[in-house]
């Protein structure tokens, strides 16, 4: 992340007075605070109606605590999420984890801590999203290869053809029709019946 780019960041935590410091650790280091809760439900609300690029939040909060509060972020938009909290203990840490979050600081947080975790955040997630990409493009791939490869085999079996000729012919019929192999495929799994 560029730090000219200006990072909107929702915040939240049950203290005003560390949610009060929070924004203004936040805003020295150039990010805009798009949003502050005091409690996990108001921040769910606020992250679905401002839309911010990155949240912070408190781990320990009444009713719907920041765990929860960030699954429930993810479900509706994902973005990079980081808990803070006063208590190292591991079974957070591993709800935390679960639950989808990239980052996790322990109070009291210092300007020096916040910056190196937000960029760190942000770069994980941007990863993830791409890893979650490529695998999208791998599963389209595999999926369309499955359906060409069962085409082949309905035009061998009807027309008495190899698997080579029965590919040129779909690859001519692509070009001819200018669509996709894959759009091809399909047509002739549908005309003979098969899907």
């Amino acid at each position: 992340m560029a730090m000219s780019e200006r990072l909107r960041i929702l915040i939240a935590d049950d203290e005003a007075i560390r949610l009060m410091t929070l924004r203004t650790q936040l805003r020295s280091l150039g990010f805009e605070v798009v949003g502050e809760a005091t409690d996990g439900e108001e921040a769910v609300r606020l992250a679905q109606e401002r839309e911010p690029d990155l949240a912070i939040l408190d781990i320990k909060m009444p009713g719907l605590d920041g765990v929860s509060a960030a699954q429930r972020i993810l479900q509706h938009r994902p973005i990079p999420i980081i808990l803070l909290t006063a208590y190292s203990e591991v079974e957070l840490v591993e709800r935390a984890l679960e639950a989808g979050v990239f980052a996790y600081l322990v109070k009291p947080v210092t300007e020096e801590d916040l910056l190196p975790a937000i960029l760190l955040a942000r770069k994980r997630f941007e990863e993830f999203r791409m890893l979650q990409e490529e695998v999208q493009d791998l599963r389209e791939a595999l999926e369309a290869r499955k359906l060409i490869e069962r085409a082949k085999g309905i035009l061998m079996k009807r027309l008495g053809i190899s698997e080579q000729e029965a590919f040129r012919r779909m690859q001519v019929q692509s070009q001819k029709e200018n669509r996709k192999l894959v759009e091809i495929a399909r047509a002739i799994i549908t005309a003979h019946g098969v899907m």
